[in-house]
């Protein structure tokens, strides 16, 4: 397992895989809040809007929680009662966090692996 710090620590740690849900999301939920010493990598992440109309979806990340880096812009068409799979990796950083925006109600699920270090 790779170990972020070049000081301190023994490179010991954990890995484990955790998962994350929200119900009747609208706007910005932030599916990872990352924290220091830690590597999260994104396994997959699902996006089923609810509702009997259409709307737009997005997924960012925020690099040490203030810098926007557009992972899928907001524009990005929801069918109505339509599922979206996003099964791309993504890694995140100690304090970056996942973002996905919502215009109609859906419901997010994402799985991730949570690396932790002493």
């Amino acid at each position: 397992m790779a170990n972020p710090s070049t000081v301190g620590g023994t490179g010991a740690g954990t890995e484990v895989l955790r998962r994350k849900y929200t119900s009747g999301a609208t706007s910005y939920s932030v599916m990872i809040d990352g924290v220091a010493d830690h590597i999260y990598t994104v396994v997959s992440l699902t996006i089923t809007n609810v509702t009997a109309g259409a709307g737009t979806f997005g997924i960012r990340v925020m690099i040490d929680g203030s810098t926007s880096c557009i992972i899928l812009d907001n524009s990005t068409t929801h069918p109505a009662a339509g599922t979206f799979v996003f099964n791309d990796k993504l890694s995140l950083v100690g304090t970056d966090h996942l973002e996905v925006y919502t215009s109609v109600s859906s419901d997010i699920y994402v799985t991730y692996i949570d690396q932790t270090f002493a």
